[in-house]
């Protein structure tokens, strides 16, 4: 009885491991191959970091980067975004990171930059790396 037991937790440990193996990198390379775009939206009263990845841009249309965000927010008056930060990441590195949705009106924007965040790195939401 004792074998099979044995036996049994050792082929379940193998299945686990390989099932592990197997798609535990899956979501980190997804993760890591979206990029996001930072862009500062000034206001009279403040400024504000939003990221926006390549997909999110895309979605808003063909062109330069900036040109696609800017008519999205004319278009549509509004846009809800990401706000980004800096922040410490788990490994204790800082990074640009999420913060929180936030909604941008188009009535109280007057520039939109393209923000660079370097040296640091800016990461997707929902990124826990």
């Amino acid at each position: 009885m004792h074998v099979r037991w044995l036996r049994r937790s050792r082929t379940g440990l193998a299945v686990a491991a390989m099932l592990a193996f197997a798609l535990g990198p899956v979501p980190a390379a997804l993760a890591q191959s979206a990029t996001v775009k930072l862009f500062k939206i000034i206001t009279a009263k403040d400024e504000v970091e939003i990221g926006l990845t390549d997909e999110e841009l895309r979605s808003f249309g063909a062109g330069p980067d900036i040109d696609v965000l800017a008519k999205k927010l004319a278009d549509a008056g509004q846009i809800t975004v990401w706000q980004y930060a800096v922040q410490r990441a788990p490994d204790g590195t800082t990074r640009h990171a999420a913060l929180k949705r936030v909604a941008i009106f188009k009535a109280d924007t007057l520039r939109i930059e393209p923000f660079n965040p370097a040296p640091l790195k800016a990461v997707p939401p929902g990124t826990a790396q």
